[in-house]
């Protein structure tokens, strides 16, 4: 977790609907959601993180001219060719990687063979609810009240757009993808939904021009920002540090007009930079975020670890005092203002030391350095 010593908070705060939220003492924690079991399997013939080249090897009838999908692409195969009788979108971020899928059933598929699937939804409270136009459902109306419901596991996020009674559920889209880009693929989003509108060689549905979302920053903005956490948190295999810090830039370049955005994305490219041992641009561009945003007790503390990387025991003390001072509960900060005093005020090393185990009593991640902590107050009470 720590660069050589000092304690970074590598995931920082992870970006939502352009709010920071999950802003805790070791990082982003995805809250618990609820069961995801499934007897409708949609990508069982492939997997998200996949490569390019194995998802061709196993699905020659994929579009061989894909369409632009951002810095990616997205290869489609439709529904006349696909084991599941929708058409099947999978997205690839610029390195190749399978990052999110989207199975379109634009005449609805109806979920009652699927009790599995139906008892997950029963369970799952919908994430949003809305009428929506579909010109090619086979119901007596085709304006129907629709609901989406997101579950998923560690990594990733499946959402599934429902409509129909409770009795008799109709699917009309499922998506699937890591969730550093699950922004990017809530079945809400206008794009989207003028897949159920006006599927392929249909007739059009009424439209709504008020319905579905469209992003405010830049989509290729918001592409590489999800690219840069999915290498950063190893999303996909090992971390991958150089292509974290390619995304992000890339993200800047293209420009956020949100402020948050841009502090994060900035704050981002200094953790990658930190994470190769390159300091002075790491602290560049950290302090590039506080100009941004100035009291965020994350990257105050993100920006401490580099100064004592640098040898710049003074400025870290002081930016490590500002972390604890905007949140006393700040666990990280306080073990890391602990270290920075050990060599000049002992007894407050001793204090913060004994203030970070009270904070972290009782947590099971924070056991091993609960446990040096402990051996470091023994020691410096001697």
């Amino acid at each position: 977790m720590g660069v050589s010593g000092r304690h970074i908070s590598l995931t920082g705060c992870l970006l939502v609907v352009s709010v920071i939220i999950g802003c805790g003492q070791s990082g982003s924690v995805r809250p618990s959601l609820p069961p995801s079991a499934t007897d409708l399997i949609l990508l069982g013939s492939t997997a998200l993180c996949e490569r390019k080249p194995e998802f061709l090897a196993k699905h020659p009838l994929a579009d061989p001219k894909p369409n632009a999908w951002g810095s990616g692409k997205e290869l489609v195969i439709a529904e006349a060719h696909s084991a599941s009788r929708s058409d099947e979108s999978y997205f690839f971020d610029e390195d190749g990687v399978l990052v999110g899928a989207l199975f379109t059933f634009p005449r609805g598929l109806n979920l009652s063979p699927y009790s599995v699937l139906r008892d997950t939804l029963s369970r799952l409270k919908p994430s949003l609810e809305f009428y929506l136009n579909v010109s090619q459902l086979e119901t007596a109306g085709n304006m129907e009240a629709s609901a989406i419901f997101e579950t998923g596991d560690e990594k990733s996020t499946t959402q599934y757009l429902v409509t129909g009674s409770q009795d008799r559920p109709i699917l009309l889209q499922a998506s699937f993808t890591i969730d550093p880009y699950v922004r990017l693929f809530s079945p809400y989003r206008r794009e989207f939904l003028e897949r159920l509108r006006t599927p392929k060689g249909g007739t059009s549905g009424q439209r709504i021009e008020s319905q579905g979302s469209e992003d405010k920053e830049p989509f290729v903005s918001l592409q590489q920002f999800a690219r840069g956490q999915a290498a950063q948190l190893a999303y996909c295999g090992e971390k991958n540090y150089d292509i974290a810090a390619d995304a992000y830039q890339k993200a800047i370049a293209t420009g956020f007009s949100n402020k948050v955005w841009l502090a994060e994305a900035h704050h981002k490219l200094g953790l990658s930079w930190a994470a190769q041992s390159q300091f002075d641009k790491a602290k560049a561009e950290i302090l590039r975020s506080l100009t941004i945003r100035p009291n965020i007790p994350e990257v105050l503390n993100n920006l401490g670890a580099v100064h004592m990387k640098l040898g710049e025991r003074d400025a870290a003390l002081n930016v490590f005092e500002r972390a604890v001072t905007l949140r006393p509960n700040y666990a990280m900060a306080r073990y890391n203002l602990a270290e920075a005093f050990e060599e000049t005020n002992p007894k407050r090393a001793v204090a913060e030391y004994e203030t970070f185990l009270a904070l972290v009593e009782g947590i099971p991640e924070e056991e091993a350095r609960a446990a040096h902590a402990e051996e470091r107050v023994k020691a410096l009470k001697r």
